[in-house]
């Protein structure tokens, strides 16, 4: 038992610094300042997908930076070549002096891929999502997608990137007790959980998360849910509201977060569109977030 927490000591306290070096120095320094800053509690981002103006990789990450996000997450290009090849989208934020902070990586098996995409952006971390199997046993689910993330620990670790589980509407992992025991039994310092504001309301409210979840939350997503709309019209009708306006108490949100200690990426995960679109969508995230 020392041995492991030994490593666990050895891998949170110096392993991170190393990474950093390898990245571009702005994104070392943007990606450090965001996570451990003393002065700001948030840094607000946005999925590179939510900018739908017709523009070069360049002047969309130019867009954002001028309307107040700090910050891209962008999907994988692993099975997805809609995405700008990696190199160019790194080249890109660099130039700019937007980090791209991290990979979104769906479900898809590729978790080793996904890290050393990471890496080349200077990220530091995949989001990971872990499915239900209707058709086969729960347990044996549950066994099989942790040996998915296992085999991509040593990796994860070796190249300090964090694979972050998130809850999602993927019929599993749909109570906070039982992903912390899913998060914990995969014994990692780098796999931690991705906190999706919104998704917790059709099971449960997220600052009853948050209170579980605690320092395992390393990055967090921001929608809106309503619930009473869900209820009566439809479940993905919820998410059709503006940030501030459905069933999420934000107040008690901002307060468990803050009880937990957390300073990092707020990223919104909503309806993009144009500029006027993203600039509403700062201002909301300004207000929930009280930024």
């Amino acid at each position: 038992m020392k041995s492991q927490i030994d490593r666990r000591h050895f891998l949170q306290t110096s392993g991170f610094l190393l990474a950093r070096a390898a990245a571009p120095a702005f994104l070392a320094e943007q990606s450090l300042a965001g996570e451990k800053s003393p002065s700001k509690r948030y840094r607000k981002a946005l999925g590179l997908a939510m900018i739908q103006e017709d523009l070069s990789v360049e002047d969309k990450l130019k867009l954002v930076k001028d309307l107040g996000f700090e910050g891209i997450e962008t999907p994988t290009r692993i099975g997805n070549n809609k995405m700008p090849e990696p190199r160019v989208l790194a080249g890109a934020s660099e130039k700019v002096g937007i980090p791209i902070h991290g990979v979104v990586n769906s479900s898809h098996p590729d978790l080793k891929g996904a890290i050393d995409e990471a890496v080349v952006y200077g990220a530091t971390s995949v989001l990971h999502v872990v499915r239900a199997d209707p058709k086969g046993s729960f347990m044996e689910n549950y066994r099989r997608t942790q040996q998915i993330i296992r085999k991509a620990v040593e990796h994860a670790e070796k190249k300090r990137i964090h694979i972050l589980v998130e809850n999602v509407w993927a019929t599993f992992l749909i109570e906070p007790l039982t992903m912390a025991r899913y998060i914990d039994e995969l014994d990692s310092p780098y796999v931690k959980a991705y906190f999706d504001i919104g998704n917790v309301v059709r099971w449960g409210w997220p600052q009853h998360w948050i209170e579980v979840l605690g320092e395992r939350i390393v990055k967090v997503h921001v929608k809106e849910y309503n619930l009473d709309v869900a209820m009566n019209e439809g479940m993905r009708k919820g998410f059709a509201f503006p940030l501030g306006e459905g069933s999420i108490d934000w107040p008690r949100v901002r307060g468990e977060l803050k009880k937990i200690g957390y300073r990092g990426w707020a990223t919104a995960e909503v309806s993009g569109g144009s500029r006027q679109r993203l600039a509403e969508i700062s201002q909301q995230m300004d207000q929930v977030l009280d930024l």
